[in-house]
Formats: C-alpha cells, structure tokens, sequence
C-alpha cells in the first residue's frame, strides 16, 4: 500500500495551512530528510522533511492550494518495489456523517445549533458589518473615463439632451459617473479643447486583494483580544539625552575598535536599549511577566521579550529570550538577524512562538503616542512612540530636552494599575540612566 504524506501540525496551534511549493514531482525519488515540499502557516513558510523513503506517486493537493487541514493526506508515497498500479488500490477516507433526526432537515456543514430566543431588546441602529467581502467587479474594455457598450456611448438621458442641443459629440467627453458614465456635470463642463484638468474616474471600482492566512490569524486573535481581555493604559514621558548619548558612545568604541574601513561589530538602535530596559524592568517587576488563565496565573522564569515586525504579509513578534542577561551587542546582533528573517518568512516556530511581555515601536513612522492591543496569552505591551524636543525649565532657565512616550496596555485580570505603574517607572529608569543597565 502507498505511504501517505499527511499536512503536518507546525505549531501547537495549527489547524491549517495553504500548500505554497512542492519541491519533488510526481516520480521523483525521496529519500528520508529530504525536503518535498513548503507550507504556509499563518506566521510563516516552513520547509517539510520526508519520514519515508520511495518515490513520490502521487500529489493529491496541488502548489497554491489553501485551507489545508491538519493530516489531510496531500501525497502518495510508493514503497520501493511497488509501482503506479498500488495507487489504484488508495481510496480516500470517508469522515463519517452523523444521521439526521427524524422529521428535522439536516444543518449544513459546520453550521452552528440555533441559540436559544434572547429577551427582546432595543433594535441597534448601527449599520451590520459585512463579513464577506463583494464580487469583483470586471473591468470595462473602454478607456477610463468613458462608459461604451455596444460601441455606444452610456450617458444620462440629461447629458445627451444638453449635448444635442450643444452640439457636443458625447465620444469626446470624459463621464465621472459610475462605470464611467456622462452625466449631465460632464457635458456642461466640456470645453471642446484639452482633457487636461477634467476629473477621471476608473471604471473599475475596486479590486480584491485576498487575505492571507497571517491575516486572518492576526485579525481572530486581536478580535478576541479586544473583546475578551480587559485593557487599560498606562502612558509615561521619558526623556533621552542620556540614552542617546551612552548609544553614541557606544557605537563610536564598536567602529573605533574595527578600525577604518571594517564594518563595526554591533551598531545599536534606540529599540536594542528599549529592549534591554524593558527586560530589566521585568526582571524588577516579575509580577508583570504573567499570563491570566482561568484556572491559575503563571507567572514566567525567563524574561522573554517579543519584538513586532512588520512583514509583507501582517505582523510577527519574534523573541528575544532570557533578554535580562544579554547584552546590547547581543541584543541588537540576534534582534537584526530575527527581523530579517521574519520578512523573509524563515523563521521557526520556537523563535516567534511564545514570550511573556512584548514590545511594538512605531517611533520611526513619527507616530508620538499609541496604544497596543495585548496579544493573549500575555499581559501587557508596551507601545513606543517617536522621540521628539521640548523646551522645559531646569533651575529657573529653559532647556530642550529629547522626550519619548511609552504607553503600557495591560490585562486588568493579571496586572493591577499600580503594578503596572511600577513596571512604567522602573523601565522609564533604565533609560533615563542607562549606566545601570551595566551595573
């Protein structure tokens, strides 16, 4: 009988994943270890090994494919010695459908039971949201801004009217209506001479870009986030002469070290000393390094920080562990290596699976304040704004100083606000007097 190569789970919480590339074809040899194919998942690609050797008989699901359920069998491998003819002994497995009761039509697949009749309340007056998205519409073969069919011209019944009375040949105007239709606007504005100026509308409304399974991941989790989890926000101003003065000191003894003309071995970035004073702070506060589960609160060992990045396909949080204990070099040497991988979708699981705080900068876009949604199972995340100068007055004289915002959304289930407090002002230390984050 043929092996069956089955959609393997890729993390402890994949159910499915779309099939992206298969890397043998039907009638290649497999050896065990080897690479057959590349899977999808909704945080990254991912390469898939043969336990088996043989030769691969058969692809069931084809490159591109998405929605591939967990051990679903996407390929038949031949045992050696067997040939094409054993996979006409293959038949699928029939899941079992369950009879329905008598008298009662059956529900359609996945359909869920009708709950119970609520008591009646005050109709809403907001607008149902749509959770499909709507059929794309097909472009028209005729120029943008000129609505054809049938080789005639499509305008109000207004516009043509003005037009024949004007003696203006509706060929020659640019119509702004829907589909490019020429309204009556249109044909008052023409002047006969250049289109230049005149408004032009794309005939195709819109287009359909597909979600991707990171998208749909990222979109459940942060529903569930916003409606299930009680956040409330913490803000704290941070000033940062000090830190950006040690970062130049340090960067400067990196390239002085190397030498004229060799790369540095390590250039720090603002976000490398947030990420350290950040752990520093959890190291503090272990209080803070928690995860709310009905049952019991953990509270975690390690300082393990997760890092957002933005990807072509949606966001990612790879982590930095233990990141209490190393130091900034390492830091800011593992945290390049994380996020240029996590855009190049090579990351494995253990390295974005996990963490107990995390930590998402929009400083660099010049975003000055923001509050993040927390990213279950952990309990806070810490937002980083932009840096900017602020004119204050220091012994009865006025001094500009760089300033940042530091906003904390936490799980009120975990965390307490004084506590949370705590965790703000002992990260906001760290930064503020950087000497002690090699003390």
């Amino acid at each position: 009988m043929p092996i069956e190569i089955t959609m393997p789970a890729l993390s402890p919480t994949m159910t499915e994943g779309n099939l992206a590339t298969w890397k043998k074809k039907e009638g290649d040899k497999v050896k065990a270890g080897d690479v057959i194919a590349e899977i999808e998942t909704d945080k990254a690609t991912m390469e898939v090994e043969a336990v088996d050797e043989g030769t691969l008989g058969r692809i069931i699901i084809q490159a591109g494919t998405e929605g591939v359920k967990v051990n679903a069998v996407i390929a038949l491998l031949l045992e050696d010695g067997e040939d094409k003819k054993a996979l006409d002994s293959w038949k699928p497995k029939e899941e079992p459908k369950a009879a329905p009761a008598a008298g009662a039509a059956a529900p359609a697949a996945g359909a869920a039971a009708p709950a119970a009749p609520a008591a009646p309340t005050a109709a809403p007056t907001v607008a149902p949201v749509a959770s499909k998205a709507p059929a794309a519409p097909v472009a028209s073969a005729a120029p943008v801004g000129v609505a054809q069919t049938g080789g005639r011209v499509k305008a109000s019944p207004l516009a043509k009217k003005i037009a024949a009375a004007k003696g203006i040949n509706l060929s020659d105007v640019l119509g702004t209506g829907p589909g490019g239709r020429i309204l009556r606007a249109d044909v008052e504005n023409f002047t006969g001479g250049s289109s230049a100026g005149v408004v032009r509308r794309n005939s195709v409304e819109f287009v359909q870009v597909p979600n991707n399974n990171m998208r749909k991941v990222i979109a459940r989790r942060l529903l569930e986030s916003k409606q299930q989890v009680p956040h409330f926000y913490l803000t704290v101003e941070v000033e940062l002469d000090a830190m950006l003065a040690a970062r130049a000191q340090l960067n400067a003894a990196a390239e002085a070290k190397a030498g004229k003309g060799n790369a540095p071995a390590y250039k720090l970035s603002v976000n490398d000393i947030i990420i350290k004073a950040t752990a520093l702070g959890l190291r503090d506060k272990p209080s803070c390094n928690v995860s709310w589960y009905d049952d019991a609160m953990i509270q975690y060992n390690n300082v393990d920080i997760s890092v957002a990045v933005a990807t072509d396909g949606g966001l990612i949080t790879p982590i930095v562990r233990n990141a209490d204990q190393k130091s900034l070099p390492q830091i800011s040497t593992e945290m390049k290596d994380l996020a240029k991988r996590a855009r190049e979708n090579k990351l494995k699981p253990e390295e974005f699976q996990g963490g107990g705080f995390s930590i998402s900068n929009l400083g660099m876009y010049g975003v000055s304040t923001f509050q993040a949604i927390i990213n279950p199972p952990q309990a806070c995340i810490l937002a980083v704004g932009a840096g900017a100068e602020k004119l204050v007055m220091r012994d009865g004289a006025p001094k500009s100083i760089n300033v940042m915002n530091l906003t904390l959304s936490v799980d009120h289930r975990a965390v307490d606000g004084a506590l949370g407090a705590e965790l703000l002002q002992a990260i906001k230390r760290y930064i503020e007097q950087p000497i002690l984050m090699f003390v």
